[in-house]
């Protein structure tokens, strides 16, 4: 019997993609609506993703305009954006809310890169939790004499590389997230 490790695979999958999502969210001095994809403004009772209430476009690389559906929202998303960790004043104008990017600094640059350090860091502690589910479960099965000592020993390997393959993943998408960042 083999072990089928494609639930463990999927699970570091979705772990790649909240990763990249993070490091979406993180501004490299452009701008890039998908910073606004955390922020949620209450609207009819309920929280509403910004995107769900507004149109959000981008006229030159350092400016985002958000044009409300309702202009009654106007001020509420124009709270929700400041006590969000965006780290910009949105301009509010009675009819569209400006956010201007201004030019990362290079003190700002290096807060950015621990910042994604640390999303990649959690990235990869979450993926040795589910290599750890993997082997846990290998050695359940041994114990129920399900599968024999090689087999054991195949399967915690395979998981090894498994989660190594995807460290290198997370290590490649550090690496160019990084590159982004420090780029003037």
């Amino acid at each position: 019997m083999s072990v089928d490790f494609n639930d463990y695979s999927r699970k570091m999958d979705k772990t790649l993609s909240v990763l990249s999502d993070n490091f979406d969210a993180v501004r490299a001095g452009r701008a890039n609506a998908k910073v606004l994809d955390r922020i949620t403004v209450e609207y009819y009772g309920s929280e509403t993703p910004l995107a769900g209430v507004a149109t959000i476009s981008s006229p030159d690389a350092r400016t985002l305009v958000i044009q409300p559906w309702d202009t009654k929202l106007l001020k509420d998303i124009q709270k929700a954006i400041q006590i969000s960790d965006l780290g910009i004043n949105p301009q509010n104008d009675g009819r569209v809310i400006r956010l201007v990017f201004p030019q990362l600094t290079e003190e700002r640059r290096k807060e950015l890169a621990k910042q994604v350090k640390k999303y990649a860091e959690e990235a990869k502690v979450a993926m040795r939790n589910i290599r750890r589910e993997g082997m846990d479960f290998v050695k359940a099965l041994k114990k129920k004499s399900e599968i024999t000592e090689d087999e054991q020993k195949k399967a915690e390997k395979d998981l090894q590389d498994l989660l190594d393959k995807y460290i290198k993943k997370v290590d490649d998408a550090l690496a160019a997230k990084e590159k982004e960042l420090m780029a003037i």
